[in-house]
């Protein structure tokens, strides 16, 4: 073993920060084994110096952290701080100076990945983020690497924890949106200002970087169609348990049909009780794999926290290390494919809409020939309704999104129509 150290810095003493720290100090001589060399923490940029912070000198300690990755000894900067400025900037400033990065800062990565590769490529160095997506659950690296030799046609999953925990809450509990999301909240599963979580803002990054992976074609978080699960409601769930589903918050890259092109989406949808998404619970993740060679892969485990994903830093940081002795980088980024990304009108999958509409003669015909003109086909229909009211729940064959989002808008146009009350796709069929 050589004895002299990895030196190693770390941007970011939060949550996740203090965590990679603890494991780096307890769990030295094991990283040291797996390694071949010791780890040395070098340095510790934070933005409050003065808090303490049980098990790290405060010797190590700053409030520079451009001069933290500026140093000349620094073999991996690990940053968890999160946003994207100055992160970027550090993360650049850090390949140019000699060090590899290990990051688990989604939005960055989902935003800018193509440029921070190109800067990793230029310097010879590595840039490693599985923590980014879906914490401590092995995901980019079996995608990335042991899915090599493969065609990966689809990824689904579930990769928020505190949606599926509020989605969780309000199918078994029969709680409303507001009531299961303060109970999220009071359990930390939220935060104060919880919109990146329940607008699909945090999933959108993280499909943005899986479709990336997936397909070896670069797509942005502008690529990814968004839509948050604040409107659904107790209605919606007694609708898919009539129709033996469920209801969980989606990331969904997929292949067309073609192969010519992909998509990358993140919104609500029902899924059949029998696939494997459906049983998820709380706050735990889990992504759905489907490829040529391998068939359907899971991944399944807790998707934040700070022990979890400070296990998934330490497992790049070692990879990093060896890669660091033996001379040589692991995968950089591979976009050979450059396939275009397809807009949302594109996606083709089964709808769910419900109507408030007049309760008399010949309703039905209406709304199905609007569904017809549009060129979506009707599966099932159920109605009901007293006193001049009624409901009436459509639920389509395959169909564009494109022909659906037409249909809707048209059936908005009917006398007898008096609302639209929700629209939800059904996925994993």
């Amino acid at each position: 073993m050589r004895t002299r150290p990895l030196k190693v810095a770390l941007l970011g003493c939060g949550v996740v920060g203090s965590e990679v720290a603890r494991i780096m100090t307890t769990h030295a001589a094991d990283l040291a084994a797996r390694i071949g060399a010791p780890v040395e923490l070098a340095g510790v940029a934070v933005r409050r110096p003065d808090k303490v912070r049980e098990g790290i000198d405060p010797a190590l300690v700053t409030t520079d952290a451009t001069a933290l990755v500026k140093r000349g000894d620094i073999d991996v900067v690990v940053e968890v701080i999160g946003g994207i400025e100055p992160a970027r900037t550090l993360i650049t400033t850090a390949f140019a100076h000699g060090a590899s990065v290990v990051s688990a800062n989604k939005a960055l990565i989902a935003q800018d990945g193509a440029a921070l590769h190109a800067a990793a490529d230029e310097h010879g160095k590595d840039l490693y983020y599985e923590a980014a997506v879906a914490g401590a659950i092995p995901l980019i690296r079996p995608l990335r690497e042991s899915l090599a030799g493969d065609k990966v046609n689809r990824v689904l999953g579930i990769v928020n924890g505190t949606t599926n925990f509020i989605l969780d809450a309000m199918d078994t509990t029969g709680a409303g949106y507001q009531e299961a999301l303060d109970e999220a909240t009071a359990l930390g599963y939220a935060e104060a200002d919880p919109t990146a979580d329940v607008e699909g803002f945090d999933a959108a990054a993280k499909a943005a970087i899986l479709a990336g992976i997936a397909f070896h074609t670069r797509v942005r978080l502008d690529d990814v169609y968004r839509e948050g699960m604040t409107e659904v409601t107790a209605a919606d769930f007694a609708s898919a348990k009539e129709m033996g589903c469920t209801i969980k918050l989606l990331a969904i890259c997929e292949r067309a049909a073609d192969g010519g092109s992909v998509t990358a989406r993140v919104h609500p949808a029902m899924i059949p009780l029998s696939h494997p998404l459906a049983g998820v619970r709380e706050a735990y993740n889990a992504v759905f794999v489907e490829s040529e060679a391998a068939g359907q892969l899971m991944f399944y485990g807790p998707g934040a926290g700070g022990s979890p994903t400070a296990s998934a830093v330490l497992g790049d940081l070692v990879a990093v290390c060896r890669n660091r002795l033996g001379g040589a980088t692991g995968p950089g980024e591979s976009a050979y494919a450059a396939l275009p990304v397809s807009p949302m009108g594109d996606v083709v999958t089964r709808y769910h809409i419900s109507l408030d509409v007049a309760d008399k003669p010949g309703v039905l015909a209406q709304v199905a020939t609007v569904f017809a003109e549009h060129g979506v086909s009707i599966d099932t229909v159920r109605q009901s309704g007293k006193d001049g009211e009624a409901s009436l729940v459509v639920v389509t064959h395959r169909a564009s999104d494109a022909a659906l989002g037409g249909t809707v808008e048209a059936l908005r146009k009917l006398d007898t129509v008096r609302g639209v009350a929700s629209i939800m796709r059904v996925e994993g069929e």
